[in-house]
């Protein structure tokens, strides 16, 4: 149910990478590079284990040619596996089911929605074999996060009519320390940050086939499902897709 927040935020560094200006000789053949063989996802959130992240790097044959010294720079990304609810300062999760209509829907069915709302620990780590390739790429990643624009993007998830949906995901806050992470390999250089992604993700059901309460509209289990009955007073709240 988080692959497309994973997704989402694989984008959103990619918004980030095209926008970089080269200042060092390093960051030429970064740019240069192309996005898919310069920044990668981690399995995990790896500040204990940057160099273990640096090596399967290391390993990982991204031109399908004889191994070749690695490349650097690159970015690793990882999110934590833990689950942090989102205080409700800042947003409330849908608890109790909501029932809903899709905005283009031509049979009108309900279904019933919640949503969680969570925080994502996020790290990224800037590998380079100097100091000022390092800190131009974290400062231009924190002027990336302070870009007004770039506070929040959206997430795409899948109705039950397998329609694409944007869900919202907000960062915490852009002023993101960047540390030196210490490492016994000589000639590297690791920054990392880390920052909270606040998440919203939509959980949509449609009746079973032998729940009373099926309309009848559909086949359950497909991307024509039935709906709910309704009554009069039932409140409804219609849902648009992405254009």
């Amino acid at each position: 149910m988080f692959e497309p927040i994973k997704q989402a935020f694989g984008e959103f560094m990619g918004r980030y990478y095209q926008g970089l200006v080269p200042t060092t000789k390093p960051m030429f053949e970064f740019v240069g590079r192309g996005f898919g063989k310069s920044v990668q996802y981690a399995p995990t959130r790896m500040i204990d284990a940057a160099e273990e992240m640096l090596a399967a790097w290391q390993r990982n044959d991204t031109d399908s040619a004889p191994t070749q010294p690695p490349k650097l720079p690159v970015i690793i990304v990882a999110m934590a596996r833990d689950v942090i609810p989102t205080g409700r300062d800042f947003n409330r999760q849908i608890a109790d089911p909501e029932y809903v209509m899709l905005e283009d829907d031509p049979k009108g069915r309900m279904f019933a929605l919640r949503t969680v709302a969570s925080d994502i620990r996020t790290q990224v780590a800037f590998f380079t074999q100097d100091e000022p390739t390092a800190r131009s790429l974290a400062a231009q990643f924190g002027l990336f996060l302070d870009a007004t624009g770039n506070r929040r993007f959206a997430a795409v998830f899948k109705n039950p009519l397998g329609e694409d949906e944007e869900w919202p995901v907000v960062i915490e806050t852009p002023e993101i320390p960047f540390i030196s992470v210490r490492t016994e390999a000589k000639n590297l250089c690791i920054l990392a940050a880390d920052l909270t992604l606040k998440v919203t993700v939509p959980l949509y059901s449609a009746p079973g086939a032998d729940n009373p309460n099926n309309d009848q509209s559909g086949s359950p289990g497909t991307t024509d499902p039935s709906g709910y009955l309704g009554v009069a007073d039932t409140p409804i709240a219609f849902i648009e897709a992405k254009p």
